[in-house]
């Protein structure tokens, strides 16, 4: 049986500021350009890939997509932050609008680490907010890329949908 082990350093540690300070530092991809690989257990009908990233005051980052195989809606970007000895914290996520989240429905939204999610006992990035900056997968990465300062990762912006 895995256990996995207990980090010396909680999600509660992280204030705001430290939240914003995290997304404000200049990242950079290290390594090859991860390939997709299908994720037959975890998320069957889905593919994944997982990008190594460094911050550049030597923070520690990893940048993931998902996105099914089937339905173009239903894909999610994310950045985590790997603190040292600690456990890694999903600082965003970039969702499509395959479901509902709370009064967003069905439409792309943006997930955020928050103080007031980790105090409430919530996942960190609870709190979501919808968004038409992205409607496609591509598009959702290009806005991590840009709002998380991270070069090293070409991603294009979707063009704006003329019927929405």
């Amino acid at each position: 049986m895995y256990l996995p082990s207990v980090s010396p350093m909680t999600t509660l540690e992280f204030s705001d500021a430290r939240l914003t300070a995290l997304r404000e530092v200049s990242k950079r991809v290290e390594g090859p350009k991860p390939r997709w690989r299908e994720k037959p257990k975890k998320r069957p009908g889905h593919k994944q890939r997982t990008f190594v990233v460094v911050g550049s005051d030597g923070s520690r980052f990893t940048v993931f997509q998902r996105e099914s195989l089937r339905w173009t809606n239903d894909f999610s970007c994310g950045i985590r932050f790997h603190p040292p000895g600690g456990a890694p914290l999903t600082l965003a996520r970039y969702n499509g609008g395959s479901h509902m989240h709370k009064e967003i429905e069905y439409a792309p939204h943006i997930h955020r680490a928050s103080q007031a999610a980790m105090e409430s006992g919530r996942k960190p990035e609870y709190h979501a907010e919808a968004t038409k900056r992205f409607h496609s997968v591509e598009g959702a990465l290009a806005c991590l890329v840009e709002d998380y300062r991270v070069t090293g990762l070409p991603a294009e912006m979707d063009q704006p949908r003329l019927l929405q």
